[in-house]
């Protein structure tokens, strides 16, 4: 039983030189990426896949585009560190969806937004550290007053 679905994409670098064809395969634990690049459309760099866990993902949208044509999936991610092997361009990854993939790419990212929203739920609120509970020191205790005394 599959518990992801796979969206078929392409998309290009920044720079316009590289074009890479792939599949997304969207589940509730985050995206995998499966892609091939080629340099010029003719030198292949080999296939590469990069996972993206639910926690990596700031949000995902999907833009319809028109008449079913031109629809891309945008993600933007927490962080782009350790992330260079990814199609990165304007600090997103946007995937071009074809026709056919319309409708699946829209459920997918459907379920992957209701995924992230209920691990945010889930999730324990981060909790404050120590020093912030009881101050700092001796720096932000108040000198006695010699009338207290």
């Amino acid at each position: 039983m599959n518990t992801f679905t796979s969206i078929p994409f392409k998309t290009n670098t920044s720079s316009g030189f590289t074009s890479i064809n792939g599949v997304a395969k969207f589940s509730p634990a985050g995206i995998v990426l499966e892609f091939e690049s080629k340099l010029l459309g003719l030198i292949s760099e080999g296939v590469k896949e990069a996972r993206l866990a639910i926690e990596d993902i700031l949000d995902v949208r999907f833009r319809k585009g028109f008449l079913k044509s031109g629809a891309k999936i945008e993600i933007r991610l927490r962080s782009l560190i350790g992330k260079e092997a990814l199609p990165i361009s304007d600090g997103k990854i946007t995937l071009k969806i074809e026709r056919i993939d319309h409708a699946r790419a829209a459920a997918a990212v459907r379920d992957l937004t209701e995924a992230m929203a209920e691990h945010a739920a889930s999730a324990p609120l981060p909790s404050p550290p120590a020093a912030s509970l009881f101050g700092e020191g001796e720096a932000d205790t108040n000198p006695l007053d010699p009338q207290d005394r």
